[in-house]
Order: structure tokens, then sequence, then C-alpha cells
């Protein structure tokens, strides 16, 4: 397969034998358009497949090659066909099924009354039955009067295939048309994931798949779940269209980047910096946040602090590629200032301020917090201020000894390696390693200097240092500054004031800013 001319006026030739293709990109990019030429160059060996067109499009669908509406003019052509009225390409498609059906009973039987002996041959509705009651385990598919009728378990009424919903249309659509598609041919699937929950994908697409081993698949979409679904495909990242030089800005997924097929995906479609962060995409407060204060920036949650440096290094290795800059964030916890240099070098944000928890209760935030609820800002610190080293006060040896612990297994790992000819020598080096270490003398280090933060009132080191997640709920922030409940209630303040762009959501962000010293 050839694909369409770049700037050089040439293609990329792909191998013949490449059975999967994702094709990939921002909306606007021209993806689509991309996918239209790569139908009209192989002609009448395409497939084209879009749920969409086969639900929602009462008009017949053109495309390059073979579809649904080709197979089904051919069939209604033969004089064979069952004619009954059908306004969208899914109910073509079901009378398509039906009467492929119907002509295999008929033949059946005329073999039987010639006195054959021969099997009753499956049809395509039947494997379409059978793969629809594997996905569906609760559904049943009944033909009755030369219909399709639906019925779940645990209810006697069965119903027409319009009362389906639009997702079990889809499925129903594709089980059946991928069928109809020419031997060895190439299926281009539109939109592959729409109308259909993300849990279903995966599966669903294997199914099909493995339904026409003999085809390749080409799928276009912006659905970097489902892109990421494809495993040994080859990912086509379409990045924009000349549509007067009739040329594209496109490349391959390197096979061998080193960065995960999942996150590669997830910045495809992104047009700016990338910065990866710890936590969730859904419930962390990081992914929350971090996009209301580094605007400028695609932002990606990948959970771990490894996996952001991890990928934060390997997204950078690939520059030349995708020409996108990536940095990172993570928790500075109890890193010690070597630490925090080492990945700041690697384009790693850390911030002045253990984790962060501690961000929401830097003094111009909760400033900001109590202003935009009408009260005064310094009162307000100045309880928050107090509560909070009241708390360490009580906590200090304990995050002492937390500190030392990280400091021992860190310096353990950078010191303990394998280069030892016996287990003597590897006592011999614990033993010299535990006395060079001195746990106790880095604990009471950590204790005399925890201890002078305490009493020095320093908030800003209490907030380098304290690691404790429920700082915000004890400070009793919240109901100082006049909200209702807790964390949470402080937490939606702070988003909606960053969303506002107000006076006070620019101070909220240059404390922000400023704790990551880039300001």
């Amino acid at each position: 397969m050839i694909l369409p001319p770049k700037s050089n006026g040439e293609g990329i030739h792909l191998p013949a034998d490449v059975s999967r293709i994702t094709i990939i990109g921002a909306n606007g990019s021209g993806k689509t358009r991309f996918t239209d030429w790569l139908e009209h160059s192989l002609g009448e060996s395409s497939f084209h497949l879009s749920a969409l067109d086969a639900i929602c499009n009462t008009s017949p669908t053109q495309v390059a090659g073979e579809s649904v509406d080709s197979v089904y003019n051919r069939a209604l052509t033969s004089g064979r066909f069952l004619r009954t009225e059908a306004s969208s390409m899914f109910e073509r498609l079901m009378l398509l099924l039906l009467n492929e059906e119907m002509e295999k009973l008929v033949e059946y039987k005329v073999s039987h009354a010639r006195g054959e002996n021969v099997a009753l041959e499956e049809s395509k509705l039947d494997v379409v039955v059978r793969q629809w009651q594997d996905i569906f385990t609760d559904n049943h598919v009944l033909r009755e009067g030369g219909a399709l009728l639906f019925a779940r378990d645990g209810d006697s009424s069965a119903y027409g295939a319009k009362r389906l919903s639009h997702g079990e249309k889809a499925v129903l659509f594709y089980f059946g048309a991928v069928l109809y598609a020419p031997v060895n041919g190439t299926i281009f699937v539109e939109n592959p994931g729409l109308f259909l929950h993300n849990s279903l994908l995966r599966r669903l697409w294997d199914t099909i798949e493995s339904m026409r081993p003999d085809c390749r698949f080409v799928y276009t979409t912006h659905d970097v779940d489902f892109a990421a679904s494809r495993s040994g495909n080859v990912i086509i990242w379409v990045r924009s269209y000349d549509p007067d030089a009739g040329i594209w800005d496109y490349d391959l997924l390197p096979p061998d980047s080193g960065l995960s097929e999942e996150i590669y995906m997830a910045l495809i479609g992104a047009r700016r910096p990338v910065m990866f962060i710890e936590g969730d995409a859904t419930h962390s407060i990081d992914s929350k946040l971090y996009p209301l204060i580094f605007k400028d920036y695609s932002v990606k949650a990948l959970g771990s602090c490894n996996k952001v440096i991890e990928a934060t290094r390997a997204f950078n290795d690939l520059r030349a590629f995708h020409h996108l800059e990536s940095r990172g964030i993570v928790d500075r916890d109890r890193r010690d200032e070597k630490e925090v240099r080492y990945l700041r070098d690697k384009n790693i944000y850390v911030p002045e301020v253990a984790e962060i928890e501690n961000i929401l209760m830097l003094e111009d935030v909760v400033k900001a917090v109590a202003h935009w609820c009408g009260r005064n800002p310094d009162k307000v610190f100045s309880s928050v201020k107090m509560s909070v080293i009241k708390q360490f006060r009580h906590d200090y040896r304990q995050q002492a000894l937390l500190h030392t612990r990280h400091r021992v297994k860190r310096t353990v790992e950078y010191r303990v390696d394998g280069r030892f000819t016996n287990i003597n020598a590897l006592e011999e080096h614990m033993q010299n390693l535990v006395k060079e270490i001195n746990p106790r003398g880095l604990y009471e280090q950590f204790c005399r200097e925890f201890s002078q933060y305490a009493a020095t009132e320093d908030y800003p080191a209490i907030l380098r240092v304290y690691n404790q997640k429920s700082m915000v709920p004890n400070s009793n922030v919240a109901p100082m500054c006049g909200l209702s409940g807790n964390k949470d209630s402080y937490i939606q303040a702070i988003l909606t004031i960053l969303k506002s762009d107000g006076k006070d959501a620019a101070r909220i962000r240059r404390a922000i800013i400023r704790c990551f010293g880039l300001d």
C-alpha cells in the first residue's frame, strides 16, 4: 500500500503484510481526506463502514469502493431479491442478511427435493446472530415472519430492530456489513468507537477482525483509547493537509519509541506542549488544577511519579519526530535538593512544597479564596497558618522519621551494586554502609530542623517538608473562608476562581507558578 503524497511529492510505502492501520489526528488535520485518498487509490478492493451513515443517513452513501449500499443495489437488480422498502443503510443490511438466508433455505429444499443429501449451509445471518449473542449475552435474536426480533432475558416481549439503541445497532451493523467486504479487501472504518462504550471496543473489534482475517482494516479516529487498543498495528499521525498542493504532513509512529502507545495516542491530537502529571485523569486534584495553571500545555495524567519521569524522558528523546516540547510535574515528597535539581534538569517541575495538597495551602492561594468569599484574607490566613503549624508541632518527629527512611532508602539504592564476589564482601559493604549513613544521626538532624521550623513559625519551610494528606481538612480552611463543607468545597472554590480568570485567579496562578520557581 502506498500512502498519500507528502511535501516531497512521494508517499510512504507500507509492507503488503500490514493488516491493521490506525489513522489519527486532531480535528481539522485532514485525516478524513487522507482516508478518502486511500480509498480511491484502492478502488473496488476497498470497503467503507460508517455506523453514523448506516443508522442516521437515509440517503445512499457514495464511496470510492464498495459499501453496503453497493452490495444491496446489486442484490436488488439480480431479480431474486425480496423487494421491501428500507430507508436507512442499517435496514438495507438487515434485508440483505434475511434475503441471503432465504436463498440458502430455498436451495437446501430444492436439493432435498432432488434427493441430494446436503447439509444446510451456515448463513451470514447465522454468523451475525452468534456473534451478537456472544457480545450481548442476555439478548436473544428471533426470526419471525421474514423479520428479526430481539428479546432480553426475563422479558417475554420481543421487539424489532428499530427499538435497538444506537450502540446495539452499530454492533449489529458492523457484524453484518463486514461479511460483505471483498475477499482480501481493505475495510475502512470511520469513527469505530461512535455510539459504543469504551469497555466494549477492544473485544468488539478483535471479534470483527477475526471474522475477516483475509482483510486489512484501516481505522480513522480521534479516539485515543481506541487507537491504543489496536495492538500490532501501523499508526499514522496526520498533522495537517494543504488542499491547494494536495499534500499531507504525516508520519508513522515509531514502533520502538520506548513510549507506550496509550500515552503517545493521547498526545497526537495536541498541538501544544505536553505536560505529564501524577494522578488519574478523573479524580485527582492534579488533573483538575494543573490544566488551569499551565494553560499553554496539553496536560496528561499518568498515575505514578515514575511514569511521569519516564514518559517525559522518552517523549523528549523523540522530539525530532513530533516537534513538541514535553514537561513533567511530580510532587516534591521527601526529596532532597540534589534529587530536585536532577529532576529539574530533566524537564521535571518540582514544587517548593511537599505535595499537591500543600499547594492549596500557599499563603496567596488561601488569601485569594478568602477574598473571593468576602472574608478578611489576612485574618483567615493567620488562623490557617497557626492551625497548620500546630499540626506540624504534633507530627514533626514522625515526619522526621519518614524523611530519614526516604534518605536511607535512596542512599542504599545508589550505593549498593552487584559487583560482589561473595556474601562476605556484601555483608562487609552493608555494615560499613549503615555506619556511613548513620540513620539515627539523620533522624536527629531532621528533628532539629523541623523543630526549628515550628519554633520560628516558618510556614514555607513547613509546607516544603510536611507530607500530610489531612492538612487541608484539619486546618479548617474551608469554614474559615466561609465555605460550607470542608476539603472538597475548598478545592472546588479554587477551581471556580481559576476558571473565572479574575484578579483572584491571577493571584492563585501566580502563587503556584512561583512555587515551581518559574516566576
